[in-house]
């Protein structure tokens, strides 16, 4: 799976999780995810290269209790258990 599609996967786990997506310039810090007036959004640095992006779309579904009931592909699956390992 090419980095451009797992971007996708990640953004429509987001979106399958309730959590509202937006694209915005950051200055290439990366991507994060907040809550805001009781809503979580997941804000995607358009500044950030891919990379980036997608380890901190893994980071950010790593820290949702509910990614563990949903279903992912193995590959990114792999990726979002790395993260949180790492962080144990």
């Amino acid at each position: 799976m090419d980095s451009a599609h797992q971007l996708g996967v990640f953004l429509d786990l987001f979106e399958r999780l309730g959590v509202e997506v937006r694209s915005e310039h950051l200055g290439g810090d990366g991507c994060n995810l907040c809550a805001l007036k009781g809503r979580r959004i997941m804000f995607i640095d358009l500044d950030a290269d891919t990379a980036t992006r997608l380890d901190s779309c893994a980071s950010a579904l790593a820290q949702l209790p509910q990614i563990d009931k949903t279903f992912v592909p193995p590959e990114i699956r792999e990726r979002i258990d790395k993260i949180r390992s790492v962080g144990e």
